[in-house]
């Protein structure tokens, strides 16, 4: 039986794998780099904006 996986063409081979598998791995911590970044970000503007209190 033939298996069809769509997913979008990568400009890097090598890179198709993994990205097909991007969530699968047991190595990949919680948050990436980038989602903790935006996260730190968002609470920064909230801070400033007077939307949230500053913890002790």
């Amino acid at each position: 039986m033939k298996l069809k996986i769509k997913a979008v063409k990568p400009r890097n081979v090598l890179v198709a794998a993994t990205k097909l598998r991007s969530g699968a791995g047991a190595h990949q911590s919680e948050l990436s780099p980038r989602v903790a970044r935006r996260a730190g970000k968002q609470r920064l503007h909230q801070l400033l904006a007077g939307r949230l209190k500053e913890e002790s």
